[in-house]
């Protein structure tokens, strides 16, 4: 089924059961509609809330520009099924000038939905992994995956998460409380542990934001 069929089928769902409140269409074979719909929407996106804000948007850009929408929904399109997210984050100097860098992909179109990096100031490379996933997941969570596959090259930090090591720094458990929180409506997650080489692009991207908003050098030593 392409996009478009999705869109479609969002947009006929919507509205025969518009039509089938009224009493007139109760006993009509219409009513039989919205039921056969609705199941072709749930195999596509299984949890309610997802389904709902699927058709929400396929009205909304089957209506245009009828209905007003924020700049930060206008460039997302509902991809729903399984992303893949990589990212990275990293600091010259541990703790220092540090950066995050994250992307995501559509495994079935072999396309990136989108990318991100940023600096984030003076951080250890621990923190700068946790913020760069935390960023990356606030990315993924606009596209509605059903299935979201995030990639990090910290061994410790996948560990962490995946519960087989404690946190045992306090500094680093509400970030793990973050995670949980952002990923609450995601159906499916997993963290998985790739080489550093295979995680070169988000690596490139932490480099890039270090490299285009240069800082003057960071020693712990002098820190208040």
């Amino acid at each position: 089924m392409t996009a478009s069929d999705t869109r479609c089928l969002a947009i006929s769902y919507f509205v025969f059961r518009t039509f089938c409140r009224f009493r007139t269409w109760y006993y009509t074979p219409m009513i039989r509609i919205p039921a056969t719909l609705e199941r072709e929407l749930a195999k596509l996106f299984p949890r309610v809330k997802e389904r709902e804000r699927f058709v929400a948007e396929a009205i909304r850009q089957a209506l245009g520009d009828g209905i007003p929408q924020t700049s930060s929904e206008s460039d997302v399109e509902l991809v729903g099924g399984t992303i893949h997210l990589f990212t990275d984050g990293g600091s010259r100097g541990n703790p220092g000038q540090a950066a995050i860098g994250c992307i995501l992909e559509d495994p079935i179109r072999g396309t990136v939905l989108r990318e991100h990096y940023e600096r984030i100031g003076i951080e250890t490379n621990n923190v700068a992994e946790y913020r760069a996933l935390i960023e990356g997941l606030k990315l993924a969570n606009r596209y509605h995956p059903n299935h979201l596959v995030c990639h990090l090259d910290s061994e410790l930090i996948v560990k962490q998460l995946n519960g087989e090591y404690q946190v045992r720094m306090a500094t680093l458990k509400p970030f793990i409380e973050e995670i949980r929180s952002i990923i609450e409506d995601i159906p499916s997650v997993e963290f998985v542990h790739i080489p550093r080489s295979d995680n070169y692009r988000a690596d490139a991207l932490v480099n890039k934001a270090l490299d285009e908003h240069p800082a003057p050098h960071y020693d712990s030593r002098t820190r208040h």
